[in-house]
């Protein structure tokens, strides 16, 4: 396949996947309140029941993922240009991802222990 005709549809692909993205979140979304309705819960409970299912800590799970992101990639880049290899900067990436999402549960769960007691 010729790379004009890929670079066509990579935007293509992009909105439609994107697209399917918030088109399944809103209908999922609703499939959730219809059910908690048909359950018999009022509009008060149903409030209280999203308000409780907020993560206090997403913009720091966020957070910490997003810095050992920028570790991984900018340690692969540096790795990279002094070795030569290409292989250091999705091996950091992943790795350093990786380690980022374990540190940000860790993270969560300590403070979620020491709030509720």
């Amino acid at each position: 396949m010729a790379v004009g005709i890929v670079a066509v549809f990579i935007p293509i692909v992009t909105v439609l996947v994107i697209g399917l993205i918030f088109v399944s979140y809103y209908y999922y979304r609703s499939r959730e309140r219809q059910m908690l309705i048909e359950k018999g819960l009022d509009a008060q409970s149903i409030k209280q029941f999203f308000e409780s299912k907020k993560d206090p800590y997403r913009l720091m799970k966020i957070g910490i993922i997003a810095v050992a992101f920028g570790i991984g990639l900018g340690l692969g880049m540096a790795l990279q240009d002094s070795s030569g290899k290409d292989y250091w900067i999705p091996f950091l990436l992943f790795t350093f991802t990786g380690i980022g999402f374990v540190v940000a549960n860790i993270v969560s769960r300590k403070l979620e222990k020491s709030t509720s007691n």
